[in-house]
């Protein structure tokens, strides 16, 4: 992977913090891309500038000056060039995809009359004020066809050890209304420690049959053998591992648990109960959690009743990952990793409040979730072979013995 180093002089320094905000951004972003695209161009020639190396690739050959179009304006980048092999770098692919999707939704926002003051003013200052339908949709049909390409792809690998699951909810002009879309989110572990998004898909967020139907796709493409489903409790979700993924154990969200609990909570014990919650979450065997939760029940259950009930029939599958190393075990009892595709998927739903039709949601939050999976893919490996071998041995079988007593308690409802 590429490795960027950012300086600035002190002059530079000065002109961000006290110069125009905008302007200050526009200079970091062109700086900062200007050093992924070098990055890039060392990391194919094989050799940094000046460098004598036996395995250099190839030799620079200047540079050429490319416009990005971004909301913060066009960016003027100098994109390397190479002697013998032509240059190739993400910047533009993965950037330029996911703004163009968001400046299309705003175009469509603006030509079907649903849009606000300040997605015109946006869509006016990046587009001037003539575009035409044509035009928005040769754009719409060449993003679609990106997003639909990675969504649907067939998967190279066919075990998951661990599969997290997520959904986030967006506003949705349909027939005349506004409903309610469920974007679901499925980011694997795969057999060599990495992580990638195998799944997204857009629902009607009040369908029961979305989780199996979007799991279905999953295993109709490849994924046959998860080990651990991650998530929160959402009523779906259960019955459709079970039914697709029969052998997966599964781990409730430790996060979304302890917001349901405090959700119930009178406010005046809020504070200390999470304390004692997250003792629990902490503890380090399921023995000593249950200990730790049979003390809270006896202190809050005549206070909060409802939120001791909710603790009592969630807690064991709040302990699936307890059998699994500890640093493995942080990174597995929570959806949060998670969280910086959510946020991304936010704060592009922002600027648009509400789609104009379930089409460019898919579109638009395809492309982001497209982004953010290549950082997931370019991060560090979670676990390596001998670790994995070790979970096969010892801990897996432990994790089925799990999966079926959950499948009985399950059919038993």
């Amino acid at each position: 992977m590429a490795q960027v180093n950012l300086t600035l002089t002190h002059e530079e320094v000065l002109q961000v913090l006290t110069g125009d905000r905008d302007a200050a951004m526009k200079f970091l972003l062109e700086r900062i891309l200007n050093e992924i695209m070098k990055a890039e161009s060392e990391e194919q020639l094989g050799a940094g500038l000046h460098e004598r190396s036996e395995e250099r690739q190839d030799y620079r050959n200047g540079t050429r000056e490319r416009e990005l179009n971004t909301r913060i304006g066009t960016l003027t980048l100098n994109v390397p060039r190479h002697r013998n092999e032509p240059f190739h770098t993400m910047v533009f692919e993965n950037y330029q995809r996911s703004e163009a999707a968001l400046i299309a939704t705003m175009v469509q926002m603006v030509v079907m009359g649903v849009s606000s003051r300040k997605v015109e003013k946006v869509v006016t200052t990046l587009c001037g004020t003539s575009f035409s339908k044509s035009t928005v949709s040769e754009l719409c049909k060449r993003l679609d066809k990106d997003v639909d390409q990675f969504k649907n792809r067939p998967l190279d690998f066919h075990e998951a050890p661990f599969l997290m699951l997520d959904a986030t909810y967006f506003k949705v002009r349909e027939d005349h209304r506004i409903r309610s879309k469920a974007f679901l989110v499925a980011l694997a572990f795969k057999p060599d420690g990495k992580r990638e998004v195998v799944g997204f898909d857009v629902f009607d967020a009040e369908e029961n049959y979305s989780w199996q139907t979007f799991l279905s796709g999953l295993k109709e493409r490849g994924l046959t053998d998860v080990r651990m489903v991650i998530s929160d409790a959402h009523a779906a979700i259960r019955p459709a591992v079970a039914k697709v993924y029969p052998e997966a154990a599964w781990q409730r969200c430790q996060v979304h648990f302890l917001r349901n609990i405090l959700s119930i909570t009178p406010n005046k014990y809020k504070e200390a109960l999470a304390i004692e919650l997250r003792r629990m979450f902490t503890a380090s065997t399921t023995e000593k959690a249950r200990k730790v939760k049979e003390e809270i029940v006896a202190e809050y259950e005549g206070v909060a009743e409802q939120a001791m009930k909710t603790l009592e029939e969630g807690f064991e599958d709040s302990m699936t990952v307890n059998g699994l190393p500890k640093y493995l075990k942080e990174k597995i009892r929570t959806t949060n990793l998670l969280e910086r595709l959510n946020r991304e998927l936010k704060r592009r739903s922002d600027v648009i409040q509400v789609f104009p039709n379930p089409a460019s949601v898919l579109r638009l939050m395809g492309a982001v979730t497209i982004e953010v999976n290549n950082t997931y893919m370019a991060g560090n490996r979670v676990y390596g072979d001998k670790t994995l071998d070790e979970l096969r041995h010892t801990v897996f079988p432990a994790l089925r013995r799990i999966a079926d007593d959950q499948l009985k308690l399950l059919n038993a409802a």
